[in-house]
């Protein structure tokens, strides 16, 4: 029997996905119909016709929209892909590659060519590097602080001479957690190293200009912030080492080959422009909601926050609650609380089936039985002051008080 969601349903789980905008929407709503009447926007952007030239013409006015809201300096820097699990993947095996065969021309080869990550990242980075590793790379995977954070000192104490590629997400997915980006950027480049971060979670929660961050490279998804799922983007900046890893026909600059999704696209700048119009906005309202529930779960007993997040704190994502239960388990409370109609999680949705620990929280010292009980609730656009009311009034019933 399939899975009915009530109407006066309670979504607290944004960092896992985000609803579906009003501007995406209508962005994508002339790519939605059918027939010949699809044609006027409809056609492959590669194509000479004139439905193909219309859907490049729109898809470039996309592009331009996503760059000026990542600040990106100019619209061919973005590539447009499936999501932000192939930009990461894509980041990783393209620019760590690239950056081999570039110090090989230049005549300065590595025996062992070095790539650092740190260990709280998403799998989609964690994985890719794996199979760096299986390739004869060396990878180190930072360790954060006991609050998620990693360190300039530590990436520092990290770097060699063969270090071609460091890997830090902006913000963490699960505890929040914002990094020294820009900071871990200019250590990464005086060491002669190039400069990736998966964005994702920071995206639409706090500014983003990648050229203050210093990166040469991002990784972005749509779905988090509104827009349709399946499209994200890949930041690089312009002269950046890469090995396309998608090949075929050619598309996106050479960088990735497939026919566009102009639809996802379109959606995906629209979603992109209005979260950029908010983001200021949003951080204070989704802050103070945020400070709200970290108040008061902190007084109930049996409930601790994973992490210490002042009231008004700008260090930590303004969108996320992250908690540990005593005597309770994730998927046990997930379900209590779904049956009471909200939605809220253990972690990454990508991990969701897996009855393992987080990696996460592991990662900053939080003992296996404890990491079982963490649960995440995570904001975003549509959540109100009441919603977070009445989740607050159910923890008692989740809870058996």
């Amino acid at each position: 029997m399939p899975a009915k969601v009530v109407p006066d349903y309670v979504y607290l789980d944004y960092a896992a996905t985000a609803p579906l905008c009003e501007e995406a929407a209508r962005a994508m709503e002339p790519y939605q119909v059918p027939g010949r009447a699809n044609l006027v926007c409809g056609g492959n952007a590669n194509s000479l016709h004139a439905p193909g030239r219309a859907a490049f013409e729109a898809m470039e006015r996309a592009r331009k929209q996503v760059a000026c809201a990542l600040g990106a300096a100019r619209p061919d820097e973005v590539t447009f892909t499936s999501g932000a699990t192939e930009a990461d993947n894509a980041a990783l095996v393209g620019i760590a590659q690239a950056a081999v065969d570039a110090r090989r021309r230049a005549g300065k080869p590595s025996s062992a060519p070095h790539v650092i990550v740190s260990a709280i990242e998403h799998d989609a980075v964690l994985v890719p590097a794996k199979r760096l590793e299986a390739q004869g790379f060396r990878v180190t995977r930072l360790a954060p602080d006991a609050q998620g954070f990693v360190h300039a000192d530590a990436l520092a104490a990290a770097l060699d001479g063969d270090t071609v590629l460091v890997s830090v997400q902006t913000a963490n997915s699960e505890v929040g957690s914002i990094q020294p980006i820009a900071e871990l950027a200019r250590v990464a480049h005086d060491a002669g190293a190039l400069m990736h971060t998966d964005a994702v979670q920071a995206l639409g929660k706090v500014p983003i200009d990648v050229q203050e961050l210093g990166v040469d490279a991002a990784s972005f998804s749509a779905h988090k912030i509104g827009g349709p799922k399946g499209v994200g983007a890949l930041y690089l900046r312009a002269r950046t080492p890469f090995a396309p890893q998608m090949l075929g026909g050619g598309q996106e600059g050479g960088r990735r080959s497939s026919t566009q999704n102009v639809c996802g696209i379109a959606g995906f700048a629209a979603a992109c422009v209005a979260a950029a119009e908010r983001v200021e906005g949003e951080r204070a309202r989704l802050g103070a909601l945020r400070d709200r529930l970290y108040a008061e779960l902190a007084r109930a007993g049996g409930i601790e926050p994973t992490v210490a997040v002042e009231a008004g704190s700008l260090d930590f994502l303004p969108n996320i609650v992250h908690v540990i239960a005593k005597d309770y388990e994730s998927e046990t409370l997930i379900l209590r609380f779904d049956m009471l109609g909200f939605g809220v999680s253990g972690g990454s949705a990508c991990s969701s089936h897996s009855l393992e620990p987080s990696h996460v929280l592991k990662a900053m010292g939080i003992s296996g039985d404890r990491a079982y009980g963490a649960l995440r609730v995570s904001m975003g656009r549509y959540t109100t002051a009441e919603d977070v009311e009445a989740f607050l009034a159910a923890v008692p019933k989740a809870f058996d008080w």
